[in-house]
């Protein structure tokens, strides 16, 4: 029988995935992207930016979205459950190696173990860390001209435009997903998730937090 002190989703049969600070980190920093995403359209594609107008405003508004892009990132480290999950998210062992060699196969047989983020999610969010970067990068090189000469911002207008569509790209496979996982979208909405979902989906996390529990409480001896 479950304590009494025992969290209520817990009781109920669910499990606590992200905190609310998480939630809010994700929620604010989508909201920044689909901006950035929304006006970089505005501005590339003829019919938009005809249907839309007022370029300067629209140049402003993704201009200041990728600006405050990690924003969100920088605040959410004040959070411990957002440090945690990034340790997490930084962290491969030999059962994310299984899970991509797996994955890469389209192997649906094979046995596809996770922690609280299978490698995928990994991958997904390391590769998106660096091309935040790198289009923040090229951008204000576009954006400051005077900061180098003409040939570099050249190259920081094709680097960014190239970089843009391929985010794009990744970002629609990363809603797509999204969609087709009811109880994955449901853990960001409301922070719990099914355990039925969790023990199938990531059979490594409750190992995996009671190794932190235990490395924590070796540490604090």
């Amino acid at each position: 029988m479950p304590l009494p002190s025992e969290p209520a989703a817990q009781r109920s049969g669910r499990v606590r995935r992200f905190s609310r600070a998480e939630r809010w980190i994700h929620r604010a920093t989508a909201a920044l992207m689909g901006l950035c995403i929304a006006s970089a359209a505005c501005l590339y594609l003829p019919a938009l930016a005809e249907l839309v107008g007022r370029r300067h405003l629209v140049v402003t508004v993704h201009v200041w979205s990728g600006l405050l892009l990690g924003v969100p990132f920088l605040l959410g480290l004040a959070s411990r459950a957002f440090r945690a999950d990034l340790r997490r998210l930084g962290r491969f062992g030999p059962h994310d190696g299984m899970w991509l060699r797996a994955a890469l196969r389209r192997d649906r047989v094979t046995a596809r173990p996770a922690g609280k983020f299978n490698a995928g999610q990994k991958v997904y969010a390391g590769w998106l860390a660096g091309a935040v970067l790198v289009m923040a990068g090229t951008g204000m090189l576009m954006w400051w001209t005077g900061l180098v000469p003409l040939v570099q911002r050249t190259a920081a207008v094709f680097v960014h435009d190239w970089l843009a569509l391929v985010v794009g790209l990744v970002l629609a496979a990363h809603i797509g997903k999204a969609l087709a996982d009811p109880e994955a979208r449901r853990g960001l909405r409301t922070g719990s998730v099914g355990r039925a979902w969790a023990e199938r989906e990531h059979p490594l996390w409750q190992p995996e937090r009671a190794e932190e529990a235990a490395e924590a409480e070796r540490a604090e001896r």
